[in-house]
């Protein structure tokens, strides 16, 4: 009788895998879960003993499932999986993959997405993680928690948004998306800025989302401006850029130098977007009032990381709010996600076509 198949679940570290996968026949699969994620196997400080250490864990694997970004699979890692003939993704995308590497290897690539909420992931889970974590911010929602929790009381002042600029690097999906929330929610005036963006398309993009293109103050509704300008009359600043080579590290000192005392900067895209030195700088010389960050330069964050051992909004540092990405960790895309990753485990063990393959 055949071996099982080996397979290996990375990175669920909710859990919502396990039953998905345990349905399978155990005479045929043998699924092992990880929960831990070892460091990126291509990140510059990655030693050599961590790199082996990874490929240790991942070489016995027959089958690789891997959520979104969390462990990258670069063209030297996949050359190292001798035994690994399927890998599957969440999403219909995944920027951690050398998709060339597993093409030459000629290993599947099965993406899974949520059928049931076409789009949720991009337009509305980070959307709406997003706004909370601009509100968190302006209303000081975990200092205060903190503080009832711990015996104190209240602790600083919150901004008002109201009739304040909000200003979106990237006016796409996402971009949009929360821009048209601030705007109806809170009179927030929006201004837009990314390499390629233009009047004539952000005109067009007010349109599509029921906007008019000029507003009753005679101000175009989603307004063009420059890099710099952007930074420095911003109240919010809210990063909406795909992370791409030309886009990697091109949010730094001299953006975040000239935004006011008073902004708030939020990142729920991608870390690498930021210079990430840069911005730790900043605010802990309180150059700015605070940060909600949801992504970082390298996840999860090492124990000994600045953004966890800092002491934010104490000695003249600048108030910082953290998640650990969760923008798109929704139950519900979730375990969409992982039912169709077992459906593609079946239907390659039939040598059916997978229904989506990421090349």
């Amino acid at each position: 009788m055949a071996a099982p198949i080996k397979i290996a679940v990375l990175d669920d570290y909710q859990g919502i895998s396990e039953p998905k996968f345990k349905s399978l026949d155990p005479s045929k699969y043998e699924v092992s879960f990880f929960k831990d994620t070892l460091p990126a196997y291509n990140h510059p400080d990655t030693t050599q003993d961590v790199k082996d250490q990874l490929v240790a864990r991942l070489e016995p694997f027959t089958i690789i499932s891997t959520m979104r970004e969390r462990t990258p699979f670069p063209r030297e890692l996949v050359s190292r999986l001798p035994n690994l003939k399927l890998l599957l993704t969440t999403g219909n995308r995944n920027l951690g993959l050398d998709i060339e590497a597993f093409k030459e290897r000629g290993i599947p690539v099965a993406g899974a997405v949520d059928r049931a909420h076409a789009g949720s992931v991009g337009s509305v889970s980070t959307t709406e993680h997003c706004v909370a974590m601009i509100l968190a911010a302006a209303r000081n929602i975990a200092e205060d928690d903190r503080s009832v929790k711990t015996g104190g009381w209240q602790t600083v002042p919150a901004v008002c948004l109201r009739g304040k600029i909000f200003g979106t690097a990237g006016l796409g999906r996402l971009g949009i998306a929360v821009a048209k929330i601030m705007h109806l929610a809170f009179g927030m005036k929006i201004i837009a800025w990314s390499s390629n963006l233009t009047q004539e398309a952000a005109d067009e993009k007010a349109a599509a989302a029921g906007f008019p293109v000029v507003g009753e103050d005679g101000e175009k509704t989603f307004k063009v401006v420059s890099k710099e300008e952007l930074f420095s009359t911003a109240d919010v600043v809210s990063i909406h850029l795909v992370l791409g080579e030309r886009s990697r590290g091109s949010i730094g000192a001299k953006d975040l130098g000239v935004m006011k005392n008073s902004a708030i900067f939020v990142n729920t895209s991608r870390g690498p977007l930021v210079v990430e030195n840069d911005l730790l700088e900043t605010l802990e010389q309180g150059k700015i009032r605070a940060a909600a960050l949801d992504v970082f330069e390298l996840e999860p964050l090492p124990l000994d990381s600045r953004w966890r051992t800092t002491k934010w909004g104490q000695d003249g540092r600048s108030r910082v709010l953290l998640t650990p990405h969760m923008g798109y960790v929704e139950e519900s895309t979730l375990d969409a996600w992982y039912s169709q990753q077992v459906e593609n485990v079946l239907a390659w063990e039939k040598g059916e076509t997978l229904p989506l393959t990421l090349y």
